[in-house]
């Protein structure tokens, strides 16, 4: 275990106040989205919720983290670029909740975020060896560094939006991707700086908001709290793993991020095959899958945990020491991965029979009919 720059115990108490901060953030959160008109109606077969619930609760989120970090985490170039891109992102997000932005109004949004971090010093500039290899044997990118940074962190950034279609699903995975980031980062050599802080701050955000996201949901962490967690984790993976090239940094996030990173990268190739925009909405992802198989959402949502977290144990272990743990981890985390994606796309499909509770169509004509016969009844009175 390493020396930190920052004392011990800051590591408990920064996330104990980003839960706090976040719990008692979100009911007042839930007010304003009420108040706002940020409403998640399910208007269509592809969401899984039976009633209109308030979104936009990422915003405890973001408040809880922002602050913990201001309060604990020692400033430097890179982590006032890490909050200032995170407020572009929030900001974006929120307009989008309220909003309904155009995609591509969107990425312009993740892609001058990515740029503002890049600017304050989050990027990075080499591919680190396996570990099995020699020492030197790293790749160096050069110019491509920035376009490979400005991918990831978009990338991320889209995927933890893409997955977040499950009561508590998102906010889950990206805490598990913290926490074992996290854990990585401190069994690394000296280097890595407020890394560790800044993942546990993150995490002890999503545990505060968990409370009103399990299932059933009372409030949704939309667009402004899914892309500011992708957002952020992908930023922290650049600052603290992607930098040390003298490990295989280069499979830690991706093992750490591979349930919303998988999903999105069979989503965007599933819509090309098939004609349509890489941005065009289905029913194709993931739990969607786990749902047509009869599960219910807690247990689709508890195997995604599951495998996340398994993923997450399989990075730690490869960011220790000894090159054949290491390809033995590898092997696991490959035919994990492989055997998980394989058994749910190939072998299920979709049926709207297996939706939880009645069908977002019935709930809204039952909304229509409530409003005909309230306005009926104003006008017998009239």
């Amino acid at each position: 275990m390493q020396s930190f720059d920052f004392p011990g115990w800051k590591l408990f108490a920064g996330p104990l106040v980003a839960f706090l901060i976040c719990y008692f953030m979100t009911p007042p959160v839930k007010r304003f989205a009420e108040n706002v008109g940020a409403i998640d109606v399910p208007k269509d077969d592809r969401r899984i919720h039976d009633h209109p619930i308030p979104r936009m609760g990422g915003l405890a989120i973001f408040v809880g983290f922002v602050l913990s970090v201001l309060i604990f985490v020692n400033m430097s170039m890179q982590v006032m670029g890490l909050l200032l891109g995170a407020v572009i992102i929030a900001v974006m997000g929120a307009l989008d909740d309220i909003l309904c932005l155009n995609p591509w109004i969107k990425l312009g949004g993740q892609f001058l975020a990515a740029l503002v971090a890049i600017r304050c010093g989050i990027v990075f500039d080499a591919i680190s060896n396996p570990g099995f290899f020699p020492a030197e044997a790293t790749i160096q990118l050069g110019w491509l560094s920035i376009p490979f940074t400005i991918f990831w962190i978009i990338a991320c950034t889209n995927a933890v939006n893409l997955i977040d279609g499950l009561d508590g699903l998102a906010v889950g995975i990206s805490a598990i991707s913290s926490i074992s980031m996290m854990i990585v980062s401190m069994i690394l050599p000296a280097g890595i700086g407020s890394i560790p802080l800044l993942l546990a701050c993150l995490a002890g955000a999503c545990f505060g908001f968990m409370p009103y996201n399990l299932n059933p949901a009372q409030i949704f962490m939309g667009d402004v709290g899914s892309q500011f967690l992708g957002y952020v984790l992908s930023c922290v993976s650049i600052m603290g793993l992607f930098k040390f090239h003298a490990i295989i940094t280069f499979l830690i996030p991706l093992l750490s991020l591979a349930v919303p990173l998988g999903d999105t990268i069979f989503a965007f190739f599933r819509r090309i095959i098939h004609g349509q925009s890489p941005f065009h909405a289905d029913r194709g992802h993931i739990h969607h899958k786990l749902l047509a198989m009869g599960m219910s959402q807690k247990q689709a949502v508890a195997v995604l945990y599951a495998v996340s977290a398994v993923l997450g144990l399989i990075a730690v272990l490869v960011a220790g020491p000894g090159t054949g743990i290491r390809i033995v981890c590898i092997v696991i985390a490959f035919a994990i991965s492989l055997t998980v994606w394989l058994f749910v796309f190939k072998n299920m499909q979709i049926h709207p029979e297996h939706r939880e509770g009645p069908s977002p169509a019935s709930e809204i004509a039952s909304f229509k009919a409530a409003a005909s016969d309230s306005s009926a009844e104003s006008e017998d009175k009239g």
